[in-house]
């Protein structure tokens, strides 16, 4: 193990506040490093050639991705980039006729009077009415709450702790996608937890880890609930569609329906992916000495069943807190049933309502009800200054996509104001035409071009920062919603952060999985994981595709074409 493993594991250690100690599995009639009903092979399975090839392709992606700045400098350097070009065709008088309204688009220069100007005057315009800003501000006052009170962890939990086994790797599975409520929080919460709920139900632990990471890290962009990533995308497709319709806004419920369904698909398939090709792989692994058996008890030495139950206090807290969620909700629906109430949009409308154009603020104020009414019922929440000192925590967790926001932001006002992106969508989608590519055609291009950045540059915000600009207004010249480009973005964004040594989370998934194996490294992790995000990856595309076929609605007025 190489310090790099090293360091992930006790980052592993740290963030679970759990030290375990390593207790030999001595079951009778089992093999050291197999777990019951998982017996190995009679020869131990080896790497073929096609994964020993797959994993020099993503040891390169590594090394080439640990040389790429961080984020926050990317886009700077982007900007500078984009100052030269736009200089270098305007000054070749390069532009486009707008198809809408047959107006003559010309690119303007950020080297220039007016081009300087508009950067310094603009700056903190530019940022403060950033869309997502302001939206995941709001809901992450909420689900701070929720989180810090214990009403997210107990869900989670709630979700495996009493599920019978042959239905274990669904339930953990779909838990996953719930999960995505919690953002990345989700990582360190339900990881460690699967390792724990397959060995309680007597498989291996393995596979728990891996369920549960790729359940979180490959379908991140589906849930059946609305996700702070919901608010982010939707915010910087909202800001792209403006270079063609500046008056069109994308809510964060928007794929909505779509996102539902996925969650319920994907789990799904990796639980067929699990159980009839990763059963067989973990147990064709060699086996290990009893020494390097992974942990058999908890923080306090029971077993690990103690740890996946809850506390009577919990369970009280989640019922209160169940309670207060089917209130909210009555009391919401009850409230817009009269034609003239304030909470419907124009003409009685429930579609333009104040309720779905301002679900930021509606989610916001869910998630803190329900941590505030399970807090108090857990005893986590001990008196009215707990709520805003929650706030303030949360807050404080999301200055790194603050200050990233301030260069996507500034970046994206230029890229709008010299034109460039403008006459990029009107000349690719004339291309496109010419081509004859049609819709269908160009989210297959889409999915393939998002899908590799993603190996390397695994912030899903950053990448459609990059490249919704150009993707958006193209495909919405070719009459397709930008909901429709978001949602195969989704796709792309999701499924390939299952294999990628790039993100942060596949090195700690790595530490946890080297509790139970010691001889763990990034070829067993990404050998596991890539048969669930291949397999993943096709089904979501073969889902969206029935999606456009059939006509349905991505989520509340959304069309899908």
């Amino acid at each position: 193990m190489d310090d790099h493993y090293c360091v992930a594991d006790e980052g592993v250690r740290t963030v679970s506040s759990k030290d375990t100690t390593t207790t030999p599995d001595n079951t009778p009639g089992k093999t050291p490093g197999t777990t019951p009903g998982e017996t190995p092979p009679d020869a131990p399975g080896e790497s073929s050639a096609a994964l020993s090839a797959l994993l020099r392709v993503l040891g390169a992606v590594e090394r080439a991705g640990n040389k790429l700045p961080h984020p926050f400098w990317l886009f700077a350097i982007l900007s500078v980039l984009l100052a030269l070009i736009s200089w270098g065709l305007a000054t070749a008088d390069v532009s486009a006729v707008d198809p809408a309204g047959g107006k003559t688009v010309a690119v303007r220069s950020l080297i220039s009077v007016d081009g300087v100007r508009s950067m310094i005057s603009d700056a903190i315009t530019n940022y403060a009415t950033f869309p997502p800003l302001g939206t995941i501000l709001v809901v992450m006052l909420g689900v701070a709450v929720a989180d810090r009170s214990g009403l997210l962890a107990a869900m989670l939990r709630a979700g495996v702790a009493k599920v019978p086994a042959r239905w274990m790797t669904f339930a953990l599975a779909f838990t996953a996608m719930v999960a995505h409520v919690a953002s990345d929080a989700a990582y360190v919460a339900l990881v460690p937890l699967g390792g724990l709920a397959f060995r309680a139900v007597g498989r291996s632990p393995l596979l728990g880890i891996v369920v549960a990471f790729v359940g979180v890290s490959a379908g991140y962009d589906a849930s059946p609930l609305i996700t702070p990533m919901d608010a982010v995308l939707s915010g910087l497709t909202t800001a792209a569609a403006h270079t063609v319709d500046p008056g069109y806004v994308v809510t964060p419920l928007s794929n909505y329906f779509f996102s539902l369904a996925s969650s319920v698909v994907l789990a799904a398939v990796i639980t067929f992916v699990t159980e009839k090709v990763l059963v067989k792989r973990v147990a064709a692994l060699p086996p290990e000495p009893e020494e390097a058996a992974g942990d058999t008890t908890g923080e306090t030495g029971r077993t690990t069943e103690v740890e996946l139950a809850l506390a009577l206090e919990e369970r009280r807290g989640l019922r209160h807190a169940t309670i207060a969620l089917f209130v909210f909700l009555a009391l919401v629906v009850v409230a817009m049933i009269p034609t003239g109430s304030p909470l419907r949009g124009e003409g009685g409308s429930i579609v333009e309502s104040p309720v779905l154009s301002g679900i930021a603020v509606v989610l916001g104020l869910l998630f803190a009800l329900l941590g505030a009414v399970y807090g108090r019922a857990a005893g986590t929440v001990r008196g009215g200054r707990d709520i805003p000192d929650f706030m303030a925590q949360g807050m404080r967790e999301m200055a790194p996509i603050l200050v990233l926001f301030f260069a996507i932001s500034q970046f994206l006002a230029y890229f709008k104001w010299t034109g460039v992106g403008q006459v990029l969508a009107i000349r690719g989608a004339d291309l496109l035409k010419d081509l004859g590519v049609t819709g269908p055609v160009a989210f297959v291009g889409i999915v393939l071009v998002c899908t590799v950045i993603n190996l390397a540059m695994t912030s899903g915000s950053a990448m459609w920062a990059l490249v919704a600009p150009v993707f958006v207004p193209m495909l919405m010249l070719l009459h397709i919603p930008p909901e429709a480009t978001q949602a195969v973005y989704r796709i792309a964004d999701s499924c390939t952060n299952a294999i990628t040594p790039m993100s942060a989370y596949f090195v700690m998934a790595l530490g946890f999985l080297q509790r139970y194996r010691r001889s763990a490294g990034i070829g067993t992790l990404a050998s596991l994981t890539l048969p669930l995000s291949v397999a993943m990856l096709v089904a979501w595309t073969l889902l969206f595709y029935a999606w456009w076929a059939l006509g349905i609605p991505l989520g509340p007025g959304a069309p899908v074409r």
